[in-house]
């Protein structure tokens, strides 16, 4: 391109400031042309190279591309994630959609094209990762960000432009269908680990978006997509934290609306809450995407609006830049509202400037923008036999990081001793996740979301089962294997075989569990809320047979939430959670089991004692802990933070370091020494909470405020230190306001939020001092070894 026509157009000069590139293509555009890149169009890959098609789905009629793509086009919607297709032949028919896009609109501007990435890049045949709540059971944002920076990679080579994750909803009732989406009950630990990822998946070029703001969890009685009555505290210190970390911390550029309302204002039509509070004060300047549907919701869900444009205009109004999956209000119920004057066509003016400074950012208005991704380089497009199969999106270094999150993510809840199994002869494998290989998979993944509608087509990646697991970890054992039971149905046919399987071997694994699914084809997943914590079916009722023959039990776990055991949580002879772990979750599984991974995992989710103590998490005041006054008690089995290990851990040296008295803006350190005093190496999870005796308002009993993850080899030890900043210790006073309070304060670390090792008091002195966003929001540790 000759320096004339970079002058000419000069949203291509690249030594301009983006915004400004940005603003200059603006000004050239008709207000068509400008509405064009505020919504995307829902279309699946061709399995052959050709165009993308647009998509049928249950929502919506199919949007003829060839009417819009002449003003351009916003967003391409999942051209890998509708319908089974080879890696290779999918970016190739993305690169061709995109070369017709650029060519069709007078600008030459590409689409953005995004995809679903909760656990994993969600296209056939690309790896499927543990889900976001195993993520929060390693404690390792360091490990987590290794997968967004992993998943970004293959996403970005193929064409990929944005990924629809992380999910930062705080779980708040476990009988909610997308616990498995979320990273934990705790909003620090979400913050935390998503942060992590976020900062891996923007690292590869790929823009990532929070997910959902705000407050979908928090919805009654855990039912999707119910009405939110949370108050503005819950709202302030609970819900909106791990956004208000992502936004500071990440670097993230994408924001998606929750569909639901809270106090009866929908989020999507929300401007206190994505320009007041997300723009405003906390700074973001990327894009507001809107959940699918989301606008239109404004009419037929909500029912704050009476018609489409009156949906869009309130979006829009709101803050929220593009339209997701398809047009639809954003299209000419848009352009009449604009027409007619009732809305100033200056918020168009203000959406399309972020939307095309992200296109910019990308690269994709760059005179030497080409269509062509990196997969596909060196290749002939013109030859569709040397494409296909060229795209490998899970090769050898993608499982060996997946085997290593899902070890890592691995719970060891319980045990009296029998784990790890040395050498049985005789090992009875029953459930109906025994020999399921769909069972490590959640929602979002791509055979679970895609591939069983269309049963004809093979997963695309490898899932050996537990039973295959096992015997490839104990070869010269007999194993046998028998489901039992389904995973919700209500037959008890096969326990009788179950029986026998059990009395005739020296131990019996039971897997049992969920099956993903959506909108009610699941026991866990979207959609598939649950009204009490017991396991799915019968699976129960066959738990405690099996433990009625004598034989020892492990129980494994192959879950999207936690459920209530009954009996189980003590009579078990293990109990081993497994949050849906992945493609390589059997392995791992059948490692912990015979000692070949030291289980490291950690709850990031309390297991309920009862399953119709609900809603119950361990963050909550002290009138929500057991009393004389109320016949339920929500204490639970097994409590947040707590996981075990074949290794001991000794604690020793616990010290105030820092001082014991200090101002409302300083802060104090706190430390102690950890041994490995067992025969192998292992790794201990040093958790700081907070305990705050005192407030002006009702506070959490104890928050965990701090965390790390100390691996250890036998005999090793090390010294764990936590640097504890007043602002810590801030929360919403009674007029709204985020404030550090001067009184006590108890510093805790644990191994658990219910096993605490060390108490330190402290003293917060000076006058309340109000804080905001820029707060220290960490306490940050520091791992030193011990000779």
């Amino acid at each position: 391109m000759t320096e004339t026509t970079v002058q000419h157009l000069p949203w291509r000069d690249t030594s301009l400031p983006d915004r400004e590139r940005a603003a200059r293509l603006a000004e050239q555009m008709t207000l068509r042309e400008k509405v064009a890149q505020l919504f995307g169009v829902w279309v699946g890959a061709s399995s052959e190279g050709g165009q993308v098609a647009p998509h049928q789905h249950d929502m919506k009629e199919p949007v003829p591309l060839e009417d819009l793509l002449p003003s351009g086009l916003g967003q391409l919607t999942r051209p890998f994630g509708t319908v089974p297709v080879d890696a290779g032949m999918g970016a190739l028919s993305l690169m061709r959609t995109q070369q017709r896009i650029a060519e069709s609109n007078r600008f030459g501007i590409p689409a953005m094209a995004h995809e679903e990435c909760l656990a994993g890049f969600a296209a056939w045949g690309a790896t499927a990762y543990p889900v976001p709540l195993s993520w929060g059971a390693t404690f390792n944002p360091e490990l987590i960000g290794r997968i967004g920076a992993a998943i970004g990679t293959d996403m970005r080579s193929v064409g990929v432009h944005q990924g629809l994750a992380p999910v930062l909803d705080v779980v708040r009732d476990a009988r909610w269908g997308r616990v498995e989406e979320t990273i934990g009950e705790d909003p620090y630990l979400v913050g935390s680990i998503a942060s992590a990822y976020i900062r891996g998946l923007e690292g590869s070029g790929v823009v990532a978006t929070l997910k959902h703001f705000v407050g979908y969890s928090a919805s009654k009685a855990g039912r999707n997509l119910a009405p939110v009555s949370v108050g503005m505290r819950e709202r302030a210190d609970v819900l909106l934290v791990p956004f208000e970390m992502a936004v500071q911390e990440s670097g993230v550029r994408s924001v998606m609306h929750a569909y639901t309302d809270i106090d009866g204002v929908p989020s999507a039509a929300d401007r206190s809450l994505l320009t007041g509070l997300l723009r405003e004060t906390w700074g973001f300047n990327g894009t507001v995407v809107a959940d699918y549907f989301g606008i239109s919701f404004l009419k037929e869900l909500h029912r704050v609006a009476g018609s489409l444009g009156e949906a869009a205009a309130a979006a829009l109004t709101a803050g929220v830049d593009v339209e997701l999956p398809t047009v639809d209000a954003f299209g000419d119920h848009l352009l009449a509202e604009l027409e007619a004057g009732r809305l100033d066509e200056s918020v168009i003016d203000t959406a399309v400037l972020r939307v095309l400074t992200q296109k910019i950012e990308l690269g994709l208005l760059d005179p030497d923008w080409s269509p062509v991704p990196a997969a596909l380089a060196g290749l002939d497009p013109e030859d569709p036999a040397a494409v296909r199969g060229s795209v490998d999106l899970d090769r050898p270094e993608n499982r060996s990081l997946a085997a290593e999150v899902a070890e890592q993510a691995l719970i060891l809840t319980a045990n009296n001793g029998i784990l790890p199994l040395t050498a049985p002869g005789r090992i009875a494998v029953v459930g109906p996740n025994a020999d399921n290989p769909m069972a490590f998979l959640g929602c979002y993944s791509f055979p679970a979301h895609v591939g069983v509608q269309h049963p004809e087509v093979a997963a695309g990646i490898e899932l050996p089962t537990v039973a295959a697991s096992l015997r490839a970890e104990f070869p010269d054992s007999s194993i046998t294997v028998t489901a039992g039971c389904t995973v919700d149905g209500p037959e008890t046919d096969g326990f009788a075989g179950a029986v026998a399987a059990a009395r005739d071997a020296d131990v019996v694994v039971a897997v049992l569990g969920d099956r993903s699914g959506l909108f009610g084809r699941g026991t866990s997943g979207e959609g598939c809320d649950t009204e009490s914590l017991v396991l799915p079916g019968v699976q129960q009722q066959l738990l405690e047979t099996l433990m009625d023959t004598g034989a020892p039990v492990v129980l494994v776990l192959l879950t999207g939430r936690p459920y209530a055991l009954g009996r189980a949580s003590a009579d078990a002879a293990a109990v081993v959670h497994a949050f849906f772990p992945g493609e390589e979750g059997g392995p791992a599984i059948a490692g912990v089991l015979s000692g070949r991974v030291n289980p490291s995992g950690r709850l990031p989710v309390s297991v309920p004692a009862s399953p119709g103590a609900q809603p119950s998490t361990y963050l909550a005041a002290p009138l929500a802990q057991t009393s004389d006054v109320s016949s339920i008690d929500p204490t639970p089995a097994f409590a947040f933070g707590h996981g075990l290990s074949y290794s001991s851990f000794e604690w020793s040296g616990f010290a105030l370091e820092g001082p014991a008295e200090f101002g409302v803006d300083g802060e104090t350190s706190v430390s102690v020494t950890v041994a490995n005093t067992g025969a192998r190496d292992g790794v201990e999870v040093v958790q700081l909470y907070l305990h705050d005796p005192v407030a002006s308002v009702v506070r959490p009993v104890q928050r965990l405020a701090g965390f790390a993850r100390v691996p250890l080899a036998a005999g090793a030890s090390a010294r764990v230190s936590f640097a504890v900043p007043a602002d810590a210790a801030s929360f919403t006073g009674r007029n709204g306001v985020r404030i550090v309070e001067p009184g006590e304060l108890e510093l805790r670390l644990g191994v658990s939020s219910t096993d605490i090792r060390a108490t330190a008091g402290v003293t917060l002195t000076g006058t309340v001092r109000e804080v905001d966003h820029t707060r220290r929001l960490h306490c940050p540790a520091e791992v030193s070894p011990l000779d």
